[in-house]
C-alpha cells in the first residue's frame, strides 16, 4: 500500500486498525480474494445485463420485465455472495475465500433470488426509463431528471441496506425492510451520502461507456460495495451486531 499511501511506521498490518488504517489494512489484505469473487459476480450478472440490452435493442417492455426478473434471480445469489465476502473480510475470516463462497451460496440462495427478482425489475425499469429520456424529442424537464436521479438514489441505497442483512441473518423480507427504514432515519445524512457515492460512479460507468466498463474486472463492483459498507460499518455494527453475526459452517 505504500505505493499509494506515504509511509506510516506506526501501521502494523498484524493488528486490526482503525479508522483509515483499517481502510489500508483491509486493502492490502482482501483486495485478491475481493476481486476473484467480483470476477464470478460479474458472471453472474451477465444474463441481467444481455437481457436488458436486448429488451431496451428492441424497445420492448414486454420483454424487459421477464428478462429483467430472471436474470435478477440468477444474478441474486453471486451479488449475496459478494456482499458475504465484504463483510466476512471485514469481520476477519480466516478461511479461505473459496470455502465461504460457497458456503454464502449454499445459505442465501432462495433469500437472494427474491431479492435478486426485484433489484432486476428495478434495474431494468431505470434503465428503460433512462433509454427513453434519450430517444425523447423534446429533452426531459429538470424536475423529471431530478426525480429520476431521486429513485435511483434510492434504489442504491435499499441495496446497501438489504443485502448485508441478507447474508448475516435470517430474517423475513418484512424485517429486513422494516430494520433498513429505520436505519436510514437514525442515520439519514450519511446513508444518503454513502447511497450519492455509489450515484456518482454508477454514473461515471454509465457516462463514460463503453470505456469505463474495462474498470468493472478491476474495480467492479466489488470496490463501491467495500467502500460503502466501510463506511457505514461502525454505525451498521451498532444497530445490527454485525461483529456477532457469524454465519454458521
Amino acid at each position: 500500500m505504500a505505493l499509494w499511501f506515504p509511509e506510516d511506521h506506526d501501521y502494523d498490518e498484524d493488528v486490526r486498525q482503525t479508522g483509515f488504517r483499517r481502510y489500508k489494512q483491509l486493502m492490502s489484505v482482501r483486495f485478491g480474494q475481493w476481486w476473484k469473487v467480483n470476477l464470478l459476480t460479474l458472471l453472474g450478472f451477465l444474463p441481467l445485463a444481455g437481457g436488458i440490452f436486448y429488451a431496451v435493442a428492441v424497445s420492448s417492455i414486454l420483454v424487459l420485465y421477464p428478462c429483467a426478473i430472471v436474470g435478477g434471480m440468477i444474478a441474486g445469489p453471486f451479488l449475496a455472495g459478494l456482499y458475504d465476502a465484504v463483510l466476512r473480510g471485514m469481520r476477519d475470516e480466516p478461511r479461505p475465500w473459496w470455502d465461504c463462497w460457497k458456503l454464502a451460496w449454499k445459505q442465501n440462495w432462495k433469500g437472494a433470488m427474491l431479492l435478486g427478482a426485484v433489484m432486476g425489475l428495478l434495474l431494468g425499469s431505470c434503465t428503460f426509463m433512462g433509454m427513453l429520456f434519450w430517444w425523447a424529442q423534446t429533452p426531459p424537464s429538470l424536475g423529471t431528471v431530478a426525480l429520476y436521479l431521486f429513485a435511483l438514489l434510492l434504489i442504491l441505497v435499499a441495496n446497501t441496506l438489504l443485502w448485508p442483512q441478507l447474508v448475516l441473518f435470517r430474517q423475513t423480507p418484512g424485517i429486513r425492510l422494516r430494520n433498513a427504514v429505520l436505519f436510514l432515519i437514525k442515520y439519514f445524512w450519511r446513508v444518503m451520502g454513502v447511497g450519492l457515492l455509489q450515484l456518482a460512479y454508477t454514473a461515471v460507468l454509465v457516462l463514460f461507456a463503453p470505456w469505463s466498463l474495462f474498470l468493472l474486472p478491476i474495480t467492479g463492483l466489488w470496490y463501491i460495495i467495500f467502500l460503502s459498507q466501510f463506511l457505514l460499518y461502525e454505525q451498521m455494527n451498532g444497530a445490527f451486531h454485525i461483529e456477532a453475526a457469524r454465519p454458521e459452517g
